[in-house]
């Protein structure tokens, strides 16, 4: 036993069931590098005042959640806990929104770090896909973005997540409801710190999950009454987009999300095969925020989806991915001189793009046999001093049990032809 644990709130991800991991990153990124988008990686770690302006003073993530330090050289740095704003921030320092073909469209996959309470589907350290289409204001890209996620959690067999929609309209109406909601919540019965986010960001009272506090919102301004009509138009378009390519969503009034920068349409994916930890992904529209960190005017929207949770969606919905092996070919040598033929085979098919394994320390047939089980091989190859001395070794089909000689040279070819 290890002197060392994960720390609290974070796991190790290990084979078999990493490859689980990997496989539903590639799911979910896969509609993206079909539809134009660019891949972006951007540090681990970023200005903490990036995270302050951008997600917002008064949200969770910021105020309690965020891993905040000062570096030995007096930097004040913030483990990144989203990515939209990293993002951003490489795209304006790079001028990508200069080089003339807007939206730029970028996506990426990384880890995450927020402070919370660890349950399930909830940790420290958590992975996510994103997506961000950057420079230009057009309803055909929200629903481009809510399609893609739609046909990403489709591809994996998921079937019982419902996507929830709503607007936050903009900077010419939502002052207007900020105001008449502010008048409502100022007469209710809250804590100290919610009747400080009221004067602050009282959209994300709505977001309370506290029954206490959802009790007292009945009756509360809803934002729908206070769209303007250029907002209106938006959003309606949006939803006919999205209904006329067959995504079925519902109309969410109270859904604002927990990052301050969200304008007009914002969307969550949730999944209720998951306990209080419902929502699997979202995003939406952030038309203000390249101004609230020194950039242009730079209307853009995106999405992040939650690799941990897409796998806790699996699980839920009891959904088995196709996974191949990672190993197609297993070299078990008995003898010195059969350990330098066949490892020089298994350089051989490894160069050819053949799955290649080698049966290392020495062991016995018998051992080397169930580690060739193990590895989910296809075929073994076996070699001892009388199958080279007639310049052969023996090629065992794993499934059906057959075995035949097969030249030293021919192998490749052989191997190649068999899994083709």
């Amino acid at each position: 036993m290890s002197t060392f644990q994960a720390p609290k709130g974070t796991y190790d991800l290990i084979p078999p069931d990493s490859a689980k991991y990997l496989a539903v990153r590639e799911a979910l990124s896969a509609p993206l590098r079909n539809s134009g988008y660019g891949y972006i990686e951007t540090p681990g770690f970023e200005d903490v005042n990036l995270f302050a302006r951008g997600v917002g003073e008064s949200t969770d993530i910021v105020s309690k959640e965020m891993y905040a330090f000062e570096t030995k050289g007096g930097d004040k740095l913030a483990l990144r806990p989203e990515g939209t704003a990293s993002v951003l921030r490489a795209a304006l320092e790079a001028n990508l929104h200069k080089a003339g073909n807007l939206p730029v469209k970028l996506w990426y996959s990384g880890s995450y770090y927020r402070y919370e309470r660890p349950q399930k589907g909830r940790y420290r350290h958590f992975s996510q896909v994103g997506a961000e289409a950057i420079g230009a204001e057009d309803p055909a890209l929200d629903a481009e973005l809510i399609i893609l996620a739609d046909q990403a959690y489709r591809s994996l067999g998921l079937s019982e997540f419902r996507i929830l929609l709503n607007s936050l309209g903009d900077k010419e109406c939502r002052p207007v409801y900020r105001e008449a909601l502010q008048g409502f919540l100022r007469d209710l019965d809250l804590d100290e710190e919610t009747r400080r986010r009221i004067e602050i960001n009282p959209l994300r009272v709505l977001d309370d999950k506290r029954p206490e506090v959802q009790k007292q919102l009945t009756g509360a301004p809803m934002l729908r009454d206070y769209l303007c009509d250029a907002c209106k138009a938006y959003h309606e378009e949006v939803r006919t987009l999205l209904t006329a390519a067959g995504v079925v969503y519902e109309d969410d009034e109270k859904l604002v999300r927990g990052l301050d920068y969200y304008t007009r349409t914002t969307f969550e994916f949730v999944h209720d095969g998951l306990g209080s930890q419902s929502a699997v992904g979202g995003g939406g529209r952030y038309d203000g925020l390249s101004e609230m960190i020194g950039g242009p005017a730079l209307p853009s929207v995106g999405w992040a989806l939650g690799v941990d949770r897409t796998v806790l969606a699996l699980e839920a919905e009891g959904i088995e991915l196709d996974i191949p092996a990672t190993t197609s070919v297993y070299a078990v040598p008995l003898g010195e001189e059969a350990r330098r033929v066949l490892f020089g085979l298994v350089t051989e098919l490894r160069k050819a793009g053949v799955a290649t394994d080698f049966a290392f320390g020495g062991r016995g047939l018998k051992g080397a046999m169930k580690s060739a089980n193990r590895s989910g091989a296809r075929y073994t190859v076996v070699a001892g001093e009388r199958d080279l001395a007639e310049g052969n070794v023996q090629l065992k089909d794993m499934e059906s049990g057959d075995q035949r000689p097969v030249a030293v040279g021919d192998l490749v070819a052989v191997v190649q032809g068999e899994l083709a």
